[in-house]
This record gives C-alpha cells, sequence and structure tokens, in this order.
C-alpha cells in the first residue's frame, strides 16, 4: 500500500501557515534577531551574544526562501518552561521581545489540527442492510477480482447484497434492529477529544465510515469546511489489512488526489497499533478481570478469535495481517504472563464468505474441536475489534456460544471490547501526539490502472453487459440456487 505520509519532519511551516508568513518572513527575522540583541543587554544585567539566543530558541531565517522556520523542539515546548526560556534572556520591562514571542505561540495556537477516526460502518436499520452489503461487496478490497472481470464487480455486489440480505437482517434483527457501531463510534471520538484536550492539544474529532453513514468522504468534506490545517488519520482496526485500514486508505488517495486543498495538507496516518503498550496493556487488563469471573480461572482457555481474510490476500497481495495478529497475541500473552496468569491460549478467524480458503483455523472447527478435547473453560476475545457490533454480539455471542456449549464447553465468557476503556483512550490520544510531528504534505499518487481511468463510454457497456449478467443469474433459480450454495 503507497504510503500518504512520506515520514518528512513536521518542522517547516506549510500550507496555510507557511503562506501567511511568506510575506512578511524577512521582517519578523529581522524583528526578532533587533529583539534578541536587545534582550542580550537587560537579561539580569548579564549580557549574552546574539548567536546564544538563537541557538537556544532554534530560530533560523532563510534569505533566499523568504520564509521563518521554527523547530519542533521549540514550538512544543510547554508554556510554563517557554516562561522560564525567556526569563532567561530578558526582562519583560526593559524588552520587547516577549510580544514576538506572543504572536508565534499565537500562529501556532491559531493551527487547527483534525483527527479522522475511520471504521468499517454498519446499517442503522434493518432497511439499511442490503445497501450497506452492497457497499461493501463492490469494494474491490473485498472482493478481488481479476482485471478481466473487474466491470463486474457492481453488479455481482448487487447480487450478493441481495442473496445474503435476509440472513444478515435476521442477525440485525438479533442484537436490536441495526449495527451499533456508529453510536460506539461517535462516543470514542468525543471520548478522544477530551483526552486530547487533557494532553493540551485541542483538536477536532471526526468520524469517517467506509461503508455508510456517516460516510468517509463526509468527513472529508467536514474537514475542508473547518479549514483543519494539520490532520492524523487513526483507523480503528489494531491490525492492518488490506481489506480494512488499506481499502479506507485508499478512499483517502483517491479524494487527496482529486482535492487541491488536501494536496497541501500535511497528513500523518497511523497505519496499525496493535504493539502499543497502552493498548496491549489494557486488553490484558480486561483479560484478567473476566478471568476472575470464572470459579478455576487457572483452568480457563484464552480464546482469541479474530476476523479472518482470504489467505490470497496474504499470500499472493503480501497483506501484513496474520503476521500482526500473531504478534499482537504473542505481546498480550506475554504482559499477561508477567502479571502471574499463565493460562493457555489459541487463536482462530471468524466470518469467512465464499468457496475461497481463509486464514486458519476457522473459529467454529475450533471450538467443536475444544469442545472434543475435554476443555471445559473458555474465554473468548475478539482481538480484531475495539467496538461491539454484529461480530461480537451475534457471531461471537451467540453462534459460537452456542456452538461451544453444544460441543462440550460448560463455562462460557467473552470480554467485551475496548469501547471507551479510559486506559485505551488515553493511549490513542498519546498516538495521535505522537504522529502529528511527522504530518507532511501529500504527494499526488500515481494513479492505477483502475475503474477511476476508465473512459465513461467503456464504463457504461462495461456496467449494460455485467448487469445483464446479474439480471440472469437473478431470473434463473438453478443458477441462483447453485450461486448460494457455492460462494456464499
Amino acid at each position: 500500500m503507497e504510503a500518504l505520509a512520506s515520514g518528512v519532519p513536521g518542522t517547516k511551516l506549510s500550507g496555510f501557515s507557511r503562506r501567511r508568513v511568506e510575506d512578511r518572513g524577512r521582517q519578523r527575522a529581522e524583528a526578532l534577531i533587533c529583539n534578541a540583541i536587545r534582550a542580550s543587554h537587560c537579561s539580569h544585567g548579564e549580557p549574552q551574544q546574539p548567536n546564544t539566543y538563537l541557538r537556544s530558541s532554534q530560530l533560523s531565517y532563510n534569505a533566499s526562501a523568504k520564509s521563518v522556520h521554527l523547530v519542533k523542539s521549540y514550538m512544543h515546548v510547554p508554556d510554563k518552561e517557554r516562561k522560564l526560556i525567556g526569563k532567561t534572556f530578558y526582562s519583560s520591562k526593559a524588552c520587547t521581545f516577549d510580544e514576538d514571542i506572543g504572536e508565534i505561540s499565537s500562529n501556532n495556537a491559531q493551527e487547527k489540527v483534525g483527527v479522522l477516526l475511520l471504521n468499517l460502518g454498519g446499517p442503522d436499520t434493518l432497511e439499511d442492510v442490503q445497501p450497506f452489503l452492497f457497499n461493501l461487496f463492490a469494494d474491490p478490497d473485498i472482493i478481488r477480482l481479476p482485471r478481466l472481470f473487474r466491470f463486474l464487480q457492481r453488479p455481482l455486489a448487487q447480487l450478493i447484497s441481495v442473496a445474503r440480505a435476509p440472513k444478515s437482517k435476521e442477525g440485525y434483527a438479533a442484537i436490536g434492529g441495526g449495527s451499533p457501531l456508529r453510536r460506539i463510534t461517535d462516543e470514542q471520538a468525543h471520548a478522544l477529544k477530551l483526552a486530547l484536550e487533557k494532553k493540551n492539544l485541542h483538536a477536532n474529532v471526526y468520524v469517517g465510515m467506509r461503508y455508510w453513514h456517516p460516510f468517509t468522504e463526509e468527513a472529508i468534506q467536514q474537514i475542508k469546511k473547518d479549514n483543519v490545517t494539520k490532520l492524523v488519520v487513526l483507523p480503528l482496526y489494531p491490525q492492518f489489512s488490506i481489506s480494512t485500514s488499506g481499502s479506507s486508505i485508499r478512499v483517502l488517495q483517491r479524494i487527496f488526489r482529486e482535492d487541491a486543498y488536501f494536496e497541501g495538507l500535511p497528513v500523518s496516518i497511523i497505519e496499525s497499533w496493535y504493539q502499543r503498550e497502552g493498548y496491549v496493556k489494557s486488553m490484558a487488563d480486561l483479560i484478567e478481570k473476566e478471568l476472575s469471573s470464572f470459579l478455576k480461572p487457572e483452568e480457563v482457555m484464552i480464546f482469541f478469535s479474530a476476523h479472518g481474510v482470504p489467505v490470497s490476500y496474504v499470500e499472493n497481495a503480501g497483506d501484513p495481517y496474520r503476521d500482526q495478529m500473531e504478534e499482537c497475541i504473542s505481546l498480550i500473552m506475554d504482559e499477561l504472563k508477567s502479571r502471574g496468569t499463565n493460562n493457555s491460549h489459541t487463536l482462530a478467524y471468524q466470518s469467512r464468505v465464499g468457496p475461497v480458503q481463509w486464514l486458519k483455523p476457522y473459529t467454529d472447527e475450533v471450538l467443536v474441536d475444544l469442545g472434543q478435547k475435554g476443555v471445559k473453560s473458555l474465554l473468548a476475545v475478539p482481538v480484531s475489534f475495539v467496538s461491539e457490533h454484529i461480530e461480537t454480539l451475534e457471531e461471537i455471542d451467540m453462534e459460537y456460544k452456542h456452538l461451544a456449549l453444544e460441543s462440550g464447553i460448560e463455562n462460557w465468557g467473552r470480554v467485551p471490547a475496548l469501547g471507551c476503556t479510559s486506559s485505551f483512550i488515553s493511549d490513542l490520544a498519546d498516538a495521535v501526539l505522537e504522529a502529528l510531528p511527522s504530518a507532511s504534505a501529500v504527494s499526488k499518487a500515481k494513479r492505477n490502472s483502475s475503474e477511476d481511468d476508465m473512459d465513461p463510454l467503456q464504463s457504461i457497456i462495461k456496467l449494460f453487459f455485467g448487469s445483464i449478467l446479474a439480471s440472469v443469474l437473478l431470473l434463473s433459480p438453478k443458477l441462483l440456487s447453485l450461486f448460494r450454495n457455492n460462494l456464499l
């Protein structure tokens, strides 16, 4: 996946900030130098050399570029420390240098930081289920068709969504008639905003869903409307996969290359964060808490259930998901062992669809096998998810629990998703703060040969013939039955 952020340090004023200072860069720099010289003769009666101050504040003037560069080590000094630095070099009664510092700090304070949380999305009502499924299966990162057959993407998505909608509606009806994902993600966004404020960063936090409202495109338009000057993108998936974080990032790439506003916007993307200490410890905390509810905690097997992806994603497309997932489990178990919790554990993958091979072992097969082997107590841990949704509330809590008990497992427990756990949200805030300095302007990504580059007439022709094929399948009971049995 082509990275959006190049890793260039965010020490150079760019975008809106750069344009504001270019016209008066020379004048301000000269004023600062003059004030620094004046300050050197009035600070505690001890003269200082002008270049001593320049080294301390790390202010440099580039005459050829006619711009001022403020190095981040000064810009990120807390307010109290900035005052202390000032007192070292001047007396506020005798000098006017403090006014210039106030102006620079004011410019920094005027910077508008945005944080964009990315998530899957989910239908709000039962009526939303079929169009939500269409959006899901129309994503080429979900159903990866050979280039020759990509014109079938949308007709195929229509066919699959119509065929799967009735069963999916039953699942959503069982958990209240819709997905709670939007509500929970909004709550996480609010909690993150408060956590950032406690860490002295005022930022707007936005939510962008991949397959339902509020769509990523809607969030991006709001970011533009709010004149955000620096953006941190934070997918709410601990591990990276081309089908989750990768798909959402691909949408951002398309938007960024089509909108001049975002070309100059400093952006930093946190692609994965499963290895963060705060996340690992938060997961260990939840697991320990749930283990304590069992009569014999030491006998409980910890059962990590992760969302699966097709094997081809890993072996052919280079998806790092499996490796990151296995490392994530290892880190969590190491943390538990450091606390004296030495329970056995296993990892399996859920939610497979279609006839292709997905990452193994499969959750349903492992549950049956564990029951046959005599495991009596099991604690399920949904490790791919930080929010409750249909795959935790219905698939794990209902389907897999029933299968486990039916297979001979007597004691079942499930670790809740992290949600708005304070230690988890605080760690996400730290991740945002750490990502800000590396935010850099997004360069235009090279377009791949895709549907975006297709001639409009060619698109219409391919969509037409694809729709005919989809109609034939839908109108043929035998073909539809075969399709359901083998692809769904």
